[in-house]
């Protein structure tokens, strides 16, 4: 932090700002297990647990008191005292009335701090801190706030908000809300997911396995895209498939590493696929993630090149395209192939 070296940033800009620093490879096998047990431990509170990445999350202790015959700030410090000793590493607490409010004071004291907003306080507290603070301003966004001299909370407070929603648009008016502590959104408790599939019938029986191929790959993308937007990865893949007369066959390959990429699932998959395109007819396809876990990649980046990484950051590239134009503003070269017309696709989770 002296050297102002940020989680996230490039190792190169990191180095250049730090060239001192020592780089330890990471062990994201032994991380994603650190959190598994910190969440274990947040749903033995309550069941409203909403994770935001591998290492964060928001639980919301609205009228557990009673049955912890404690106050939710006792039993966030008694979770945070437990991890401590139990696990051996620290956490940062924020508690407020509020995902904003409480996301800002877990940003306070770290590490291994606890920080409190309290409805009353919030406004003041919060205006003296920089517009960035606020989630979602990044760069190019505080970078125009500045042009239009607002560069704290309190700059954002002394503005209207219709003037800041003609200026920002939607943008503008979340700025509005959320500077004076405002912030409407709930937890959205997960619900536990133990695969992540999906198939399609085809309303003509394909043999050939180029035209299999064609039909695997959107498949792979879809299922791969469910997986990243519920940030999981999964440890074995499954090819399903269904000949003409309604034989089903499953075929399953573990992995050495856990994975939510469509390249990976189709890479693993076209072997099994191509042992079983012996000519036969086939009237169903399907690929599908299990032995699920939190995604050890959503908030990280690449220390050390590998194969697998160079198709993550790959997909990460696209997924960001298709995230601001639009799903099909780019594909790969197998995406564009004529597919079969399929009459009934079905996703399971």
């Amino acid at each position: 932090r002296t050297y102002e070296v940020r989680s996230a940033m490039p190792m190169f800009e990191a180095r250049r700002r730090c060239p001192g620093a020592v780089v330890i490879r990471p062990d994201f096998a032994k991380y994603a297990a650190g959190a598994r047990q910190v969440r274990e431990r947040m749903f033995a509170l309550t069941p409203m647990v909403e994770p935001v990445s591998i290492d964060e999350a928001f639980v919301d202790l609205s009228g557990t008191a009673r049955l912890h015959a404690m106050s939710p700030a006792r039993s966030l410090a008694k979770l945070q005292r437990e991890i401590r000793r139990e696990l051996g590493f620290t956490v940062s607490v924020g508690l407020s009335c509020n995902k904003f409010l409480a996301k800002l004071a877990s940003e306070l004291d770290k590490p291994n701090g606890f920080s409190v907003i309290g409805a009353k306080e919030a406004k003041s507290r919060i205006a003296p801190m920089p517009v960035r603070a606020i989630w979602g301003v990044g760069p190019a966004l505080e970078a125009k706030l500045r042009r239009d001299s607002i560069a704290t909370i309190a700059d954002l407070q002394q503005q209207d908000a219709a003037h800041l929603g003609r200026r920002y648009g939607d943008s503008g008016l979340r700025l509005a809300r959320l500077s004076h502590g405002e912030d409407s959104r709930k937890i959205n408790p997960v619900r536990e997911t133990k695969s992540v599939s999906t198939e399609t019938t085809f309303n003509v029986d394909l043999r050939n396995l180029r035209d299999l191929e064609d039909a695997l790959w959107p498949l792979c993308e879809k299922a791969s895209a469910r997986m990243k937007e519920k940030r999981l990865e999964g440890r074995v893949i499954t090819l399903k498939l269904k000949t003409d007369d309604f034989h089903a066959i499953t075929r399953r390959v573990a992995l050495p590493d856990p994975t939510n990429l469509a390249r990976t699932a189709f890479d693993t998959a076209s072997p099994l696929l191509a042992r079983e395109a012996d000519g036969r007819a086939f009237r169903l396809i399907g690929i599908g993630f299990s032995e699920l876990e939190t995604s050890s990649h959503a908030m990280q980046n690449e220390l050390f090149p590998t194969p697998e990484g160079k198709k993550r950051r790959e997909e990460h590239a696209m997924d960001k395209i298709r995230e601001k134009f639009g799903a099909d503003a780019i594909a790969l070269g197998r995406s564009l192939a004529k597919k079969k017309p399929s009459r009934q696709n079905r996703d399971n989770d």
